[in-house]
C-alpha cells in the first residue's frame, strides 16, 4: 500500500461512498430510472464523433479522479491479487488491440491502469482516459476468470468506444468544463464534514445545469448494448468462455430478482434490462450447450484472498479458518477444498496463529501438487512465503524460487529488505530497479527501494524514490517536495565532499526530474 502523507483530518471518506456519487458524475453508469425512456431516443454517435474532446483532455479528466483513488485508505495494491486480475486484463487488451477497437493513438493516450478496491460489495466502474476499478467483493462473488472476463470486457468496451467522450460531444464543447466542475464540487463535498461547507460544496453540483448534466452523463441503454455486444467480442476472440459472458448476466438478474440490498451497485450502475438479457440468451443459443464450468482451483484461491484482503471482520475470520477443519467439505469439489484451505491460511495469519496456518497450507500444498496447474502451486508458494515472512522466518521466505512474474518479484524484496542486512538490501534494491527499468510505474515498488536504500544508509537515493512513488500516484506536488529535500541533501553531501561520481548522478537525474514534475505541476493547477 502507498505511504500516505495526508493529514488524518483531510482523508476523504470511504472510497466506495465517493465513487458512488463520482460514478453517477463521470463513471460508465446506466441511465437511472427517470431518463432511461429520454435516452433511448437519443441517436447513438457514430464511432469518432467523440473527436470534439482530445484524448489528452479525457486521460486528464480521468487523472483528477485517479489522484484522490491513489490517497484513498481503500485503493489497494496486492501483487498477488494483481497479477491475478492482470492474467485477465491483459488479453483482454490484446483481443481489443486484434480486433482494432484499441487502435495505437488510444493505447498510447490512455493509462489502462485497473485498480483494486478494498470494498466487499459486487462491483466495478472505469473512469475517462482508461482508468478502472475493480471492488474485491467482484472477484469474491464470480465463480471463474470467465465471468470477471465479462465485466472486464464490458468496461474495457465502454472505454475504447469512448463512450463519455461521444456524450459530451452531444452537448457541445463546454461538456468538459462542467464535469470538471462537477467533480470539483463532488470532492469538495466528499472531504468537508462542516454541514455549511458542505451545503456550499453540494451547491457546486445542484446549481445550473446538474440535473441536465447528469442525465448527459449517464450512459445510454444503445452505449450499454454497444458495450455488451464490443465486450463480448473482445472476451471470447481473447478464448475465455463465452458462457461467462451470460453466467454472469444470470447471475445479475437473479440478485435483482432478489430485490438488491445494496450489496449490488453494479445492478444499479447498468440495470438488467430485458433487451440486455435476451441478447445474452440468444448469444446462449447460438452456442454449444455446455454444463456450468466448475471453479477451478486458482480462482477458488484468488476469491479467498479478495474476500481476506476486504477486511470481513474478526467474526468472519474465525469463521474461515473453522472451514478447513470442518469435514463437510473434505468431498468437495478440487476448487472448493482450495479455496476453504487458503481462506484459513489467511484468516489464521491475520489473527497471527501461525501454526494453524502453516498446518493448513501444508494441506494446500499437497492438495495442489496433485494437480498439474503451475499456476496454482505458484500462488501456494507465494502464501507460503508470505506466512513465513509474516511469521518473522525471512530465511524460509528467501528460500522460495525466484520468478519473473511482479508479486514475486516484490515479495523477494520485501524479505530481502526485512533481514535488515546491508548487503540482502542491495539484492533487493538490484532486483527493484531492472523491474522498475520495465515497469517505471510501480509505486510499490519504489517504496520498497525507499525502504532497501534506507537500509543500506542511502538517504539520497531513498528520498528520490519517495518523490518517484509520489509522482506515479499523480501527487505531484508531494513529489517536487522530496525532489527539493533531495536537491538541498546532494548540495549538502557535495558541500562536504561526501558525493561520489554515483551521487553526482543521482543528483543530476534529480535535478532534471524537479523540473519535469514542475511543468505537470503547473498544469495540473491549470486544470483545477
Amino acid at each position: 500500500m502507498p505511504v500516505h502523507h495526508t493529514p488524518s483530518s483531510l482523508l476523504p471518506p470511504a472510497l466506495p461512498r465517493r465513487l458512488g456519487v463520482w460514478g453517477l458524475c463521470v463513471a460508465l453508469l446506466l441511465p437511472l430510472n427517470g431518463v432511461q425512456a429520454q435516452s433511448s431516443a437519443i441517436r447513438l454517435p457514430n464511432l469518432g464523433d467523440g473527436a470534439d474532446l482530445p484524448l489528452g483532455v479525457e486521460r486528464r479528466l480521468g487523472e483528477s479522479i485517479a489522484r484522490e483513488i491513489y490517497r484513498d485508505p481503500d485503493y489497494l495494491d496486492d501483487p498477488v491479487l494483481g497479477d491475478y486480475v492482470q492474467s485477465i486484463w491483459q488479453p483482454l487488451l490484446a483481443s481489443a488491440r486484434q480486433r482494432g477497437e484499441l487502435t495505437p493513438e488510444l493505447e498510447q493516450q490512455f493509462a489502462w491502469d485497473v485498480a483494486l478496491i478494498r470494498d466487499r460489495s459486487i462491483n466495478a466502474f472505469a473512469l475517462p482516459g482508461g482508468y478502472l476499478g475493480v471492488h474485491l467483493g467482484l472477484i469474491a462473488a464470480v465463480n471463474s476468470g470467465d465471468e470477471l472476463a465479462s465485466v472486464l470486457a464490458h468496461e474495457l468496451s465502454h472505454v475504447t468506444q469512448r463512450h463519455i467522450a461521444r456524450m459530451i460531444a452531444q452537448q457541445g464543447r463546454q461538456g468538459p468544463m462542467v464535469i470538471g466542475a462537477m467533480i470539483l464540487g463532488m470532492l469538495a463535498a466528499s472531504r468537508t464534514a462542516n454541514a455549511s461547507s458542505m451545503s456550499a460544496a453540494n451547491a457546486v453540483v445542484v446549481g445550473g445545469q446538474a440535473a441536465a448534466i447528469q442525465s448527459q452523463l449517464n450512459f445510454s441503454r444503445d452505449m450499454e448494448r454497444e458495450a455488451d455486444r464490443v465486450g463480448y467480442g473482445v472476451m471470447t476472440e481473447a478464448g475465455y468462455e463465452p458462457q461467462g459472458f451470460v453466467s454472469m448476466f444470470e447471475k445479475l438478474q437473479q440478485a435483482s430478482r432478489l430485490n438488491d440490498n445494496g450489496s449490488f451497485p453494479y445492478l444499479r450502475s447498468h440495470p438488467m434490462t430485458t433487451e440486455r438479457i435476451a441478447d445474452a440468451q440468444a448469444r446462449q443459443q447460438l452456442l454449444p450447450a455446455k454444463s456450468a464450468a466448475l471453479t477451478t482451483p486458482l480462482h477458488a484461491m484468488m476469491a479467498a484472498r479478495a474476500q481476506v484482503l476486504a477486511d470481513p471482520g474478526i467474526d468472519v475470520l474465525r469463521s474461515l479458518a473453522a472451514q478447513a477443519d470442518a469435514a463437510a467439505w473434505a468431498t468437495a469439489p478440487a476448487g472448493r477444498q482450495a479455496g476453504v484451505l487458503y481462506a484459513a491460511v489467511m484468516a489464521e495469519q491475520r489473527q497471527r496463529n501461525f501454526a494453524a496456518a502453516k498446518r493448513h497450507v501444508t494441506r494446500l500444498q499437497t492438495l495442489t501438487a496433485s494437480r498439474p496447474d503451475a499456476r496454482a502451486s505458484h500462488v501456494v508458494g507465494l502464501l507460503a512465503a508470505e506466512l513465513a515472512l509474516a511469521a518473522g522466518d525471512t530465511s524460509t521466505a528467501l528460500r522460495w524460487p525466484v520468478s519473473p512474474d511482479r508479486a514475486s518479484t516484490l515479495l523477494l524484496a520485501q524479505t530481502r529488505v526485512a533481514t535488515r542486512q546491508p548487503s540482502e538490501a542491495q539484492r533487493a534494491a538490484d532486483a527493484l530497479r531492472v523491474w522498475l527499468s520495465e515497469h517505471p510505474r510501480d509505486a510499490s515498488a519504489w517504496l520498497l527501494l525507499v525502504s532497501a536504500y534506507e537500509v543500506q544508509g542511502d538517504s539520497l537515493r531513498a528520498i528520490r524514490a519517495q518523490a518517484e512513488a509520489r509522482a506515479v500516484e499523480l501527487d505531484y506536488p508531494a513529489a517536487i517536495d522530496r525532489l527539493k529535500a533531495a536537491q538541498t541533501l546532494a548540495h549538502s553531501m557535495a558541500r562536504e565532499r561526501q558525493l561520489d561520481r554515483g551521487g553526482h548522478i543521482e543528483a543530476s537525474i534529480v535535478d532534471a526530474r524537479l523540473r519535469e514534475l514542475e511543468g505537470l505541476r503547473r498544469e495540473q493547477a491549470l486544470q483545477r
